[in-house]
Order: C-alpha cells, then structure tokens, then sequence
C-alpha cells in the first residue's frame, strides 16, 4: 500500500549520495524523519504532535528503540525528557551532549526539532559503524515540549531539568481543553510527583551543541549549507487577559460599550510597532487570541491575547515588554475594561561563547565550507543549557525560511552536512 506521504523519497530525489561516508548514513538520516513524519500526520501533510501528548511520547518511543539499538543506555524522566548515553572510556566526567525536542506546533513541519534529534543521533550510528568508543560519555537528548503549545510556556523539560522551571506554577496550568496539567501528565503515564523530581542538582553536562534548521533566508541567500550561531535571542511571553461587559450587538448603543475584543485590538496594533521605536533586532508577535462568548452577534466580554516578544539584547527585549504592559494598562483605563497582565516566560538571551565558536569555524574550515555567522531569534532548549554551560548550534539552511508550516523543508545533502559537522564538533570537544 503506497503512503499518503512519503518524505523519505522526496529527501532521497536530489540527495548528494557523497555525503554518506564516515559512518555518517544520509539514507538512514531521510528514512529517519520520515518515520517521525507519519506520527501525527496531517491532512496538510504537516505535522501536529504537542507537548506532553500521547503522540510526542510515541515519537520518543521511536527514538529510543534506535537509541538501544545504537547501544545507548536509555533513560526517560519525569518530566518526559529522554536521554540516550554512549559509555565513554572515562565515565567519571560530565557527558558531551546534543538533541533536540520531536514535539511540534499545531500543523508545523518536519524538520524542526527531529533534524537536531536525528542528526545527535548519528555521531552515536557512525561511532558504532567505526567500532570507536569517545574520550568522555556522550548524550543524546530528547526535550520534552519545547514548543509550548500546549500550556504556552514552551522549553518546559530543559526548564524543568535545569531547575528554572516554577514548578508551582506549572502545576496549576490548564490546556485548551480545560485538562489540567496533572491530568494531561496521567495520558501519557505520568505524575506530578515524578515531574517534580526531573529536576537536577547537577545537569552532568560540560558542553552541548544542537542542530536546527535556520528558519531564515540567511544560509539560502549565502548559497551554504549549515552556519554557526553566534547567539540566541532571549523570549517573553505574556499574557494579557481584557475583560469588559458582553452585551447584544444590536442593543448595545455604541457609546455604552467596554468592548474587550476593540481593546485587544488597540493592544495588537500597538504591539506591531512596539520594537522598531526601541531595538534594530527586537521582534513581537501576537500569534494566539481567544475570544469569548465568540458570538457574532455578542459584544466580546473576556480577549486573552499572547504576547511573543524577543530580542538579541535583554536590556531592549525587557524595554519593549515594559512599553507593551504600560500600554495595556492604558487602553484598559481608556475603554473602562480591566487588564490581567501574567508573564508566562522570560529568559535571557545567551551568546555563545569563542571557545565553542572556535570549535564550529575549525569544522567548517575543515571541511572546506565558508563560515557564516547567525543570530537565532527562535528559542531553543540550547539557550536554557547555556546559562550553566558552554553551548552551541549548527543551523542547516532552510528553504525560503519556512517554519512551523508543513512547507518546511532542508534539503537531505544539508541534514547531512550538518550532521557530519556536529560529529566532528562533539570529537573535537571530546579532546577539550
């Protein structure tokens, strides 16, 4: 029976097969993602697989059976984050370590977040193919719900393992389906009590390097395959809740109304503009509105919007954030409505540090591959690590910077080339 998609023959149709050597295998890279793209197939043929649900754990589930069969020991804890270890000749050291996250957005792609798994992935393939056994352990990581779609909070399972997470918070949190996180925990086997206990004294890592698609035009317009990020851009994300008076749009004089959804309005609008008056780098965005009674003949009561605001430099970031709330405020004075501000995340950016920047150029130069340096203005599991430890990421160009949609798209020679280029990366850290 043919598949309704088949993404591993797509990748395999222009596949620069040169690329398959050291141990390094760009067929077993395609037939890889596109065992992943089948879990949460969409009609789109995109992909919607959330945090914390049945299908993100049947995707983890997959992985681990590689993982053991690359003779990795395999751990899962509490929080859902999986980790796939390769014994080291000296195993009293903290671990080299890279992964990614397999949860997605709703009608997201193929590429964001598997690449990074996958790619982490065959260093582990190679070495076995090699019959070589590294300096240190190495570690694979598996992220639990790095998106966020679920609760809005996104990077819940590095948060929570690195201990940043606000465990009390979490726990009071409710999805779109009014399940609240304990229950949406129980459906797929597990409990507070364990969440609770992912958390790490000490996350036993000394270096991690991640590879991402770019989610830009950068590498595409420089005609190159993978770049080096050079930092990560640091995300807020609030929550304004607007509450009026819902009413009947007929009987309703216009002069008498504390319109929610109109107030919100003022706020998107202002939100659009916010950064260029304050940073070159700063983005927001307002990707999700909820609007009730959602009638369309009913004055809105109750807008909750969220706010995703982002910049290179924390100090710009935290001032557009600040503009955002103070304006808020304001239009909620000037419509007679009420205001509830809750900050869901704030993280600092983080810039990655010479000695990995050094690391990634000798690879590339290596390799013969011109270096480009990047800044991500996406979030990663990456920036959270790198608050306690030296960190990096190898992005892999993406067609015309297309993400978080079904159109999304890597080339197969790219996600080889990037995954050559973590392989010798981890080696060379391994020396360190």
């Amino acid at each position: 029976m043919t598949k309704q998609f088949n993404l591993e023959q797509a990748l395999l149709s222009d596949y620069d097969t040169s690329w398959t050597k050291d141990g390094v295998s760009g067929e077993r890279i395609a037939k890889r993602l596109d065992a992943l793209s089948q879990i949460g197939l969409t009609t789109q043929n995109g992909v919607t697989r959330v945090g914390f649900s049945q299908l993100e754990q049947q995707a983890k589930e997959l992985v681990i059976g590689w993982m053991k069969d690359a003779n990795m020991k395999v751990t899962q804890d509490g929080a859902g984050n999986v980790v796939g270890r390769v014994t080291g000749q000296n195993e009293d050291v903290p671990s080299i370590a890279s992964g990614s996250h397999v949860d997605s957005v709703p009608e997201g792609g193929h590429f964001d977040g598997p690449l990074g798994v996958i790619a982490a992935l065959e260093v582990a393939e190679a070495w076995k193919e090699q019959g070589f056994t590294p300096l240190k352990p190495y570690e694979v990581y598996i992220f639990t719900d790095e998106e966020g779609s679920r609760f809005n909070g996104g990077l819940t399972g590095s948060r929570t393992m690195t201990g940043v997470l606000d465990m009390s918070e979490q726990v009071t949190l409710k999805d779109s389906d009014g399940l609240s996180f304990e229950e949406v925990l129980a459906t797929t086997g597990k409990t507070v009590e364990e969440f609770y206990k992912a958390t790490r004294s000490d996350i036993g890592i000394e270096r991690f390097i991640e590879v991402h698609i770019e989610q830009g035009k950068i590498l595409e317009k420089a005609n190159l395959p993978v770049g080096i990020v050079k930092g990560i851009a640091g995300p807020s994300w609030t929550e304004f809740r607007f509450e009026g008076k819902a009413g009947h749009a007929g009987n309703t004089p216009m002069n008498d109304r504390q319109d929610a959804l109109v107030a919100a309005s003022e706020l998107v609008l202002f939100i659009e503009k916010a950064p260029i008056t304050i940073s070159t780098t700063g983005v927001a965005t307002v990707g999700k509105l909820d609007v009730e009674p959602n009638g369309s003949n009913v004055i809105p009561g109750k807008v909750t919007l969220n706010a995703d605001i982002r910049d290179i430099e924390e100090e710009t970031r935290d001032l557009i954030v600040s503009s955002v709330v103070n304006k808020a405020q304001e239009i909620a004075l000037a419509r007679n409505v009420n205001v509830i501000i809750t900050e869901k995340m704030r993280t600092s950016p983080v810039p990655i540090g010479e000695d990995m920047l050094g690391i990634l150029n000798s690879v590339l130069d290596e390799m013969n591959i011109e270096n480009k340096y990047l800044v991500s203005g996406a979030a990663h599991d990456t920036m959270i690590l790198g608050a306690k430890i030296p960190v990096a990421m190898i992005f892999a160009r993406s067609k015309d910077g297309v993400s978080h949609n079904p159109a999304e798209w890597t080339t197969l020679t790219d996600c080889t080339i990037s995954a050559h280029m973590l392989k010798q990366a981890i080696e060379l850290c391994m020396e360190r």
